[in-house]
């Protein structure tokens, strides 16, 4: 098992990674993009800083979808169980591929995928014609995009808040049960990651706690903003939290 020694303001850099992260998650995604360089700056190597950031911000991640399970809703035609169920299957098979393949080639395809799911939300929620229920994406088509991010979210996780924000936009959903559908199938792929990666010995566990205490306050805070911001300023927000992050993301690569 790993070990991970923290100076105290270390620790307190990680907590505050994490509260910051758990907000962001609950409200657009990407709080991975927050909770992995703090790791990394913290002194894991990116595989145990991939590992540890999922099992850190899973807590936060339950806290945030019941919270909003009261607006979570069908995707088109396309039950939430069904989707749920898909969110764990790729999450398993993601999770899978992370241990037996190098994380390189997804990590250069991070800065595209966000960038694509930015892009695709922010058209998504500003045409002047919303889309409906039914009247997007074709049920075969949801299930084929949710598999992937599922797939995406159990091997690196990087960006999969905008991806699905995005494909549920398209799919029909208002901005709110998009965002509250998609903390719940967060946290349904994550929950398949956590399980593998637990038994990992690159995960530092004592890093995870301090991450995970963090996430759990902000994932609580986030998801009461879900309820009380106004709908233009969370997709405002959402487009801003994307914009910013595909901008960092090629300055890295």
């Amino acid at each position: 098992m790993s070990t991970l020694p923290l100076a105290p303001h270390l620790i307190l850099f990680i907590a505050g990674a994490g509260f910051f992260a758990g907000a962001q998650n609950a409200l657009a995604g990407g709080g991975s993009f927050i909770t992995f360089p703090a790791l990394m700056l913290a002194g894991l190597n990116p595989l145990a800083a991939n590992m540890t950031s999922t099992i850190a911000l899973f807590p936060s991640q339950i806290t945030s979808s019941l919270t909003t399970r009261r607006l979570v809703e069908d995707v088109g035609r396309l039950s939430f169980g069904k989707m749920f169920a898909i969110s764990i299957g790729g999450g398993i098979l993601g999770a899978i591929l992370l241990l037996i393949t190098p994380a390189s080639f997804f990590a250069k395809l991070v800065p595209w995928l966000v960038l694509f799911a930015t892009t695709m939300f922010a058209w998504g929620s500003f045409r002047k014609k919303p889309l409906h229920a039914g009247k997007g994406l074709p049920a075969p088509a949801i299930a084929a995009m949710q598999f992937a991010i599922s797939i995406y979210g159990g091997y690196f996780g990087g960006g999969i808040g905008f991806l699905m924000l995005a494909a549920l936009t398209l799919a029909g959903q208002q901005v709110r049960a998009a965002a509250a559908t998609k903390n719940a199938m967060a946290m349904a792929m994550n929950a398949s990651a956590v399980a593998i990666f637990a038994f990992s010995s690159q995960v530092s566990w004592f890093a995870a706690l301090t991450l995970a205490v963090g996430g759990i306050a902000g994932g609580y805070t986030g998801a009461m903003l879900i309820r009380r911001l106004p709908e233009k300023l969370l997709r405002g927000f959402v487009v801003l939290v994307g914009a910013v992050l595909t901008v960092w993301m090629f300055m890295r690569a």
